[in-house]
């Protein structure tokens, strides 16, 4: 099984026009947190999941998704 993670973050950050930092405070995290979720190095806990589904007000399958090969 691969811990791949696909996910939009920087897509939402974009069209909520937010920096890294400006969304790492809203949601109690560090901006390198946000940097290594984005850019795949780190897969994030459920609780951050969900405070970023929170924050942007969608589901959390809409921010994150296994690739389609994923078992």
């Amino acid at each position: 099984m691969s811990d791949e993670l696909h996910n939009r973050i920087r897509v939402f950050r974009a069209e909520h026009r937010m920096s890294q930092g400006e969304l790492a405070d809203a949601i109690g995290v560090s901006r390198k947190t946000i940097s290594t979720i984005e850019v795949g190095r780190f897969v994030p806990s459920t609780v951050i999941a969900l405070k970023l589904a929170r924050h942007f007000g969608v589901p959390v399958e809409e921010i994150f998704s296994l690739p389609e090969d994923a078992a």
